[in-house]
């Protein structure tokens, strides 16, 4: 596969997969998520690869999935159609990043919005540059049961995460550090060094060892009924998609694109572009 979406650079035993759509924020469209996951299997395969950095180019991590892309490509989707595209490019393309055998790092700056949000919190560390902001409006926006893979609760707590969620509001980088979501926060200017040096102390040890605490600690989060409450919530999700209350939503956002509207944009507001 040739990339155009995402950008794939090997430093030494580290590789950087560069979300490259800073001109829309980022987005995750279909492309993109085809192009990452093909990343994420070829690194897996890959035995020179001892850690991957899941970065972004330009001024924010991810504004979420791109909305505009989504309904141009699959205007009207069936239940059927959209629960199987979703649950391919959304869940299953997650859980490839969380049960990658290698140790991963989410290098986060500016916005981190939804599906956004998703993707890093399927690493297993997460470095965020100081100007670094979370948020999952769609419950406030679309109408939807928070996005395919509630990790929320795991990486943010029980309380944070109803908070988090039923508001829409923003958590800061140094909330999330508090919150234990995050590791490092650092200067945005300094957020690529600092990435690259803690990928780079890990990829010193062992690899087969490395796999192998992965491997366990994974299980100790599984054994807690984990992957039982992400299948679960992955189906309510669905639900959510078919309610009255999202598909009014859904047609006003038509109407004002058929309009000559931009009710189709990105999950994050224009005014943080």
């Amino acid at each position: 596969m040739e990339y155009q979406d995402i950008i794939y650079e090997q430093l030494g035993p580290v590789v950087r997969l560069w979300h490259n759509r800073p001109e829309a924020g980022n987005a995750e469209s279909r492309q993109l998520l085809e192009e990452l996951d093909h990343a994420v299997q070829r690194v897996a395969q890959d035995p020179s690869v001892r850690v991957v950095i899941f970065a972004a180019k330009g001024k924010h991590f991810s504004a979420g999935h791109d909305l505009k892309k989504s309904q141009e490509e699959r205007p009207d989707p069936t239940v059927e159609s959209r629960y199987h595209f979703e649950i391919e490019h959304y869940y299953e393309y997650c859980l490839r990043i969380m049960d990658l055998p290698k140790p991963t790092i989410a290098q986060v700056q500016g916005a981190c919005i939804a599906a956004g949000f998703m993707v890093s919190n399927m690493c297993d560390l997460m470095v965020a540059s100081d100007d670094a902001f979370f948020s999952d409006p769609v419950g406030h926006t679309l109408g939807a049961a928070a996005v395919e893979v509630l990790i929320h609760p795991y990486v943010l707590g029980l309380r944070k995460a109803k908070e988090f969620l039923f508001t829409g509001n923003r958590l800061t980088a140094q909330e999330g550090l508090e919150l234990g979501m995050i590791n490092k926060v650092v200067p945005r200017e300094k957020l690529e060094e600092e990435t690259l040096a803690l990928a780079n102390h890990i990829a010193q040890a062992p690899p087969f060892g490395l796999e192998l605490i992965k491997r366990s600690l994974n299980r100790t989060r599984d054994m807690s009924g984990f992957r039982q409450a992400l299948n679960a919530h992955f189906d309510t999700h669905q639900l959510s998609h078919v309610s009255d209350e999202y598909m009014q939503i859904w047609r006003e956002r038509k109407a004002v694109a058929a309009a000559g509207g931009a009710s189709f944009g990105r999950t994050m507001p224009k005014a943080q572009d």
